[in-house]
């Protein structure tokens, strides 16, 4: 089921299985701690300009494509528990994104994190697009 694991057979490894299903370890960190991040954010009212939005936001981002890069050149290598670490900060950077996002479209924050996305998926899926799959 795509939803809960996006992994074909070969990164089985990336995964948990929690009732019998496959779980993304990066995704079981980063949407829950997501969705209570953002609800904490909008309880409490958080403001929507703090001076360090940008380099907190990317510095929490970077792990995560770190690793996701890293796993792409290097299928066998990392471990779930890193994964699900690097799930969690990036977890908290989107909550803080779209939280201020929600409220005024297309924040300086926002698009901070998807140009750091940007410059490092796009090379690595280039890079990476044409390896033939382990059967």
């Amino acid at each position: 089921m795509f939803w809960l694991s996006h992994h074909h057979p070969d990164e089985y490894n990336r995964t948990y299985v929690l009732g019998g299903v496959r779980i993304c370890a990066r995704c079981l960190g980063t949407y829950p701690v997501m969705l209570a991040a953002l609800t904490g954010l909008f309880a409490l009212r958080a403001p929507l300009h703090w001076r360090w939005d940008v380099p907190v936001v990317l510095a929490l981002t970077l792990p995560a494509l770190v690793d996701w890069a890293v796993g792409r050149f290097r299928p066998a290598s990392g471990s779930n528990a890193v994964r699900t670490l690097t799930g969690v900060l990036l977890g908290l950077a989107l909550a803080r994104s779209l939280h201020v996002h929600v409220q005024r479209p297309l924040p300086t924050v926002l698009l901070a994190q998807a140009a750091l996305v940007t410059a490092v998926a796009v090379p690595v899926i280039l890079a990476t697009y044409r390896r033939p799959r382990p059967e």
